[in-house]
Parts: structure tokens; C-alpha cells; sequence
């Protein structure tokens, strides 16, 4: 990546209010990432998320708790006959478009971390049956490698002291 304008001076601003900051302050654990893994795969009760990601109760009811406050996740609820209404969890838009950050860490997981009996999951487009993968892309379809990106401050900034 290339740093361009004010930004090419490293030591003249922080990061410290930058999107990637942000989003991990959302979705940066361990666990708020399994519980979209498994929101992805179909996973909607609190049960089944427990036991898929393998935390406790309480872990679960927490993260759930968050990941609904911050609009990753709706809660609807369901009564079973003869039990309590009880909740589902369902994506939101908002949660559905971390499905390519997912992608990706499943990418690179299978690239480096696999043994010898390769990747555990083979994830295919339904419709051609070809294999999907994140890549990083220009709005007009290229695929751009890293050292083909620039990164510059975004015209929307009205304050000149903003950190990028």
C-alpha cells in the first residue's frame, strides 16, 4: 500500500479513529466472529451457537447481547408449545456484509494454517459450482495487489485536524 498526501508523513497523524479500528471494536474477538461464522451457516438459537462455538452461557448471552446492540444481529422471537418465548438471532444487512471478511479469513486460514489433508470446507458458488474467494478489487472489476493501492484522506473530511 502506498500513502499519499498527508498521510505519506507517518509520524504526522494516528490511526486511532480509522474504520479498521472501529470494526474491530465491533467484531474483533474470537467469539463475535464464530457467533457470524455460524449466523452465516444457518445457526439461529442461542443453543445451537453455544455448543457450535464452544463458550459458555453466559460468553454466548453476552456476545449475542453485543452483536444485536451494535446491528449485527436482530433478535425475533419463538415460543415452542408449553415453553417461554425464547429468541432467534437472524443477520442484519449490516452482518451479512462481514460475509467477505469471513471469506477471506477462511481464505488465508486455508492457505497457511491447513495441514496436510488440506482445507476443511470447499465453499462454491451454488449456482456454477466454481470455487468463491475474497479478492481485493478496484470498483471497475480489476483485482488489485497490495502494492497497487493508494490510500489517501477522504474528501468527506471537514475538520483539517482529523486523524485519517
Amino acid at each position: 500500500m502506498h500513502l499519499e498526501g498527508r498521510l505519506a508523513d507517518r509520524d504526522s497523524w494516528t490511526a486511532d479513529r480509522c474504520s479498521v479500528d472501529r470494526a474491530l471494536s465491533v467484531i474483533g474477538t474470537r467469539t463475535a466472529m464464530l457467533v457470524l461464522r455460524e449466523a452465516a451457516y444457518g445457526a439461529h438459537r442461542f443453543d445451537e451457537f453455544a455448543r457450535r462455538v464452544g463458550v459458555t452461557d453466559a460468553v454466548m448471552a453476552a456476545r449475542l447481547r453485543q452483536l444485536t446492540d451494535d446491528g449485527l444481529l436482530r433478535r425475533e422471537p419463538y415460543r415452542e408449545p408449553g415453553q417461554r418465548t425464547r429468541f432467534e438471532y437472524h443477520l442484519t444487512d449490516m452482518g451479512r456484509d462481514v460475509l467477505p471478511a469471513l471469506l477471506a479469513l477462511m481464505q488465508w486460514g486455508d492457505r497457511y494454517l491447513t495441514g496436510e489433508d488440506g482445507p476443511p470446507l470447499r465453499v462454491t458458488h451454488m449456482d456454477c459450482g466454481a470455487p468463491v474467494t475474497a479478492k481485493v478489487t478496484c470498483a471497475r472489476g480489476h483485482e488489485v495487489p497490495s502494492d497497487e493501492i493508494s490510500v489517501r484522506r477522504s474528501p468527506r473530511r471537514v475538520t483539517p485536524d482529523a486523524t485519517p
